[in-house]
């Protein structure tokens, strides 16, 4: 049986490190690497090619529900252990998995670099190991996504909009990019985006009565109407009589979400043009503002024909979780 990887006698050396340094300066870690929904597995390339590795693809390389082709939750890169050495250490989301005696199955922060997760899994035998990412993959899909949003929305806070217009309508404050533009503005509505190399970024936001879901049995048709509503109202299509619509042939998923310290619905799915052959992935949160009595809708929505459009969306779901209800008063500045 294969002794535990390096990986495991490194973080164990930091642990011990941090017990007898506990009150000497903490050890230097450079900046961890990588390519937003970048994921670095560490194990051997017959472990891969088996059933582990099929696994591993089933969990971290499953389809993103909402998109309107198929893309992967994560670009995973295998190398063997062997390699995982210098530079590569350094990868922002890591999984590390390894025949051995000792049954694991845990997550360690920051152990090369920083801000980094690493996902450790071994055991014995294919089905322990196979056991052992079933029951931390979900935690770790989690915690690997949670940290490549911060990733994204440090990279996109070194140039902020001071554009006011959703603090002027709507009391609230969004980390938006400095290329993104107001393009349209109304009583209820203000919508930004930002041209792409095939197509444009988009982020809306509107308010709808407090009581508008009154129901939960017809919630999602009632999402349904909303968007449909704005869409014909707001979002022009490139004819007349064109406007955006929610894609009649399938239902959007919901799901329960936090945002902005409140709760909130998270619905994605798929817009089209009604009377036009254009279509592309939406994310929505519907946020209880119960002290301003209101439902506040965010919604960041992309067209790129022919072009993956994960990295889009995430961009703009790290944009919308910045949502900040409490902005700063101008004259604190």
């Amino acid at each position: 049986m294969k002794k535990l990887g390096t990986l495991l006698v490194a973080t164990a050396l930091l642990a011990l490190g941090a017990c007898k340094d506990s009150g000497s300066k903490k050890k230097f870690l450079p900046p961890s690497t990588g390519g937003i929904n970048s994921l670095m597995v560490i194990m051997d390339t017959e472990l891969w090619r088996g059933p582990v590795g099929e696994k591993i693809r089933d969990e971290f390389a499953a389809q993103i529900v909402g998109l309107p082709q198929i893309e992967p939750k994560f670009s995973i890169t295998q190398i063997p252990p062997k390699v995982f050495k210098g530079t590569t250490t350094h990868s922002r989301s890591i999984l590390y998995v390894e025949q051995d005696s000792t049954s694991l199955a845990h997550i360690k922060d920051n152990a090369y670099s920083k801000p980094q997760k690493v996902a450790v899994v071994t055991g014995p035998t294919d089905e322990v190991m196979i056991k052992n990412l079933d029951s931390l993959a979900d935690r770790a899909i989690q915690e690997f996504k949670a940290n490549e949003i911060a990733e994204a929305q440090r990279r996109f806070e070194r140039s902020l909009s001071k554009d006011k217009a959703l603090e002027e309508q709507f009391g609230i404050q969004l980390n938006v990019p400095s290329l993104y533009k107001v393009g349209r503005r109304e009583e209820n509505f203000v919508w930004m985006d930002i041209q792409i190399p095939k197509g444009t970024m988009n982020i809306i936001a509107y308010e709808m009565p407090w009581n508008y879901f009154s129901n939960d049995s017809t919630f999602v048709q009632d999402i349904v109407r909303m968007r449909d509503s704005v869409g014909q109202k707001y979002i022009p299509g490139p004819y007349e009589n064109t406007y955006m619509i929610t894609e009649k042939a399938f239902a959007p998923y919901v799901f329960p979400a936090e945002i902005g310290g409140k709760k909130a619905a998270e619905v994605k799915g798929v817009w089209e043009i009604h009377g036009y052959p254009m279509a592309g992935p939406f994310l929505t949160y519907i946020i209880n503002d119960k002290s301003n009595n209101r439902k506040l809708i965010l919604e960041g929505f992309t067209f790129a024909p022919s072009e993956a459009k994960r990295d889009y969306m995430f961009e703009l779901e790290a944009i919308l979780k910045t949502v900040d209800f409490t902005p700063s008063d101008p004259a604190s500045d």
